[in-house]
């Protein structure tokens, strides 16, 4: 299965999209010792408490209207998620071949679909499916892996990975892998397949109109 169609499991991003508050956590434990890596668990815990609290008070007004919880994670998640080096990677060549207005285009359209696409997701999340497994690795590198796990309706147990990197703003992650498939691969090989036959422009125009929906090796929709 693929990393678009895992994503589009409204349960699954939902749960998963939480899992982008760790940044704040992972910026603790780079200041010591492994003694700290609790520390950052117990960040992680305590921004997940007040985002479940403010989907919990909010939670009949986002049933209502699923575009409530838009301002939620626009300021609540999304701040830690380099949106940004995301699109460049997912562009990869096509980014370096386009303009100054079609590269911040792009950037707002991801932003704003990303955030259509989980924000709705969000109404039905709940805290008890998401496990946060201990940190491994440097904590001085520059990018950082953190390891979760996310458990879905049926129960399966879905590992999910978030890559990190340091940014002047602190930890932000870029890209989210899972069951070993990763976001910015796979939507750079759709959008590579669209573009060639499309072209940036149209590609952009898609994203700004109609979000991220998945599309062919020929350019057209699912």
């Amino acid at each position: 299965m693929s990393t678009i169609r895992l994503l589009r499991s409204a349960a699954l991003a939902a749960i998963a999209m939480l899992a982008l508050l760790l940044p704040a956590g992972a910026a603790r434990a780079s200041e010591g010792s492994a003694s700290n890596e609790a520390s950052a668990q117990d960040v992680m815990l305590d921004v997940s408490t007040r985002l479940f609290a403010a989907l919990d008070s909010n939670r009949a007004a986002i049933r209502h209207d699923p575009q409530a919880v838009y301002p939620i994670v626009d300021q609540t998640v999304f701040p830690h998620f380099d949106v940004d080096y995301a699109t460049q990677l997912v562009l990869a060549q096509h980014w370096r071949d386009a303009t100054a207005d079609q590269r911040q285009r792009f950037v707002a359209a991801f932003y704003h679909a990303l955030l259509r696409t989980y924000g709705s997701a969000l109404a039905d999340a709940t805290a008890d499916r998401l496990k946060v497994l201990p940190f491994r690795g440097d904590a001085s590198a520059p990018q950082a892996i953190v390891r979760t796990q996310v458990t879905r309706s049926s129960g399966t147990v879905v590992p999910v990975e978030y890559r990190l990197h340091r940014t002047p703003e602190g930890w932000k992650a870029f890209d989210v892998v899972i069951e070993g498939i990763s976001f910015v691969r796979n939507y750079r090989a759709d959008l590579d397949a669209e573009i060639s036959a499309k072209g940036l422009e149209a590609v952009i125009h898609r994203i700004e109109t109609r979000g991220l929906t998945p599309v062919n090796g020929d350019g057209k929709g699912r």
